[in-house]
């Protein structure tokens, strides 16, 4: 099989156009068509179709776009390891992190780390779990570190620590007095959310569902930080990771109460693709995070 004319027909159906093709490639749309012509030529199959502006796969193009997907990832990561020697980019180490873990559990570990490596780069980038898990699985970091349970056979999955989810509330709320909150004290609260694809806004509103909770969801924020200070300055209660309360709760400037129920508790976990060249500084950072 001609790789070139495969590519042509990878990237064509990968971005549902010619055009966006041949700008990668930096070659004209009529030199993209004729390669995809001559592959379907070469083998008599009918391999893309038009659908209104958009290029879309036949099903033997589907079939034939999973194989040219593995081959060209490979090649890739192949690029990928060589170009860590030639530009020493093995001291540059790209993480993506959701928020729980990236914001209050790496930190820490991570400037021990460069501490005892100055010339080592490291940078995190704070996404969702799901972009945590596509850029992963995509080969965009070195590693990423996700605060939902993850499972995927192109990823290894190691867990980092466990995490408990809890009640906040400020001082002298109702519910700050009890020792633990029971899914039923929340009738009738007001709740600040997590964004909808998170594990607290899923668990909240399992909760109102199955209880059928008078609970007030009014309020959506993005993250931790602001949903703390929404808090705290009384605008309802929330549920949130307690490593993210930790100060807070020192200062009591928050309380933070336990949420009767066996889907509180998560774990934090590590995960990398298994093809992923890892650098030996990385192995250790990987290690470091492990074993902290």
């Amino acid at each position: 099989m001609n790789l070139n004319q495969l590519k042509l027909f990878y990237l064509a159906v990968k971005h549902g156009a010619l055009g966006t093709a041949a700008k990668e490639l930096n070659i004209t749309q009529p030199a993209v068509t004729k390669g995809i012509q001559r592959l379907q030529d070469y083998y008599g199959v009918k391999l893309v179709q038009r659908k209104s502006k958009n290029l879309s796969p036949t099903p033997a193009g589907k079939a034939l776009y999973k194989i040219a997907d593995q081959i060209f990832k490979a090649e890739q990561l192949a690029d990928e390891c060589l170009l860590q020697f030639q530009q020493k980019s093995a001291n540059r180490i790209r993480i993506h992190a959701s928020e729980s873990v990236g914001t209050y559990l790496l930190p820490d570990i991570i400037n021990r780390f460069t501490c005892k490596h100055p010339e080592v780069g490291v940078t995190v980038d704070i996404v969702t779990n799901r972009q945590v898990l596509e850029n992963t699985l995509n080969l965009q970091n070195v590693f990423g570190c996700v605060s939902e349970p993850v499972q995927n056979k192109q990823l290894i999955v190691r867990d980092i620590r466990d995490d408990e989810l809890v009640i906040i509330t400020p001082p002298g709320h109702p519910l700050s007095s009890k020792s633990v909150v029971d899914p039923l004290d929340l009738k009738g609260q007001v709740m600040i959310m997590h964004e909808k694809e998170s594990m607290c806004h899923t668990l909240v509103r399992d909760i109102k569902e199955k209880n059928n909770l008078g609970i007030s969801t009014a309020l959506t924020l993005t993250n931790n930080e602001a949903i703390k200070r929404a808090v705290e300055l009384g605008s309802g209660i929330a549920l949130i990771s307690s490593h993210a309360v930790r100060e807070e709760v020192k200062s009591k400037r928050l309380v933070a109460i336990p949420l009767a129920g066996s889907d509180v508790n998560r774990t934090f976990q590590l995960i990398r693709h298994k093809d992923k060249y890892l650098p030996e500084l990385a192995e250790e950072l990987v290690d470091l995070i492990l074993n902290q």
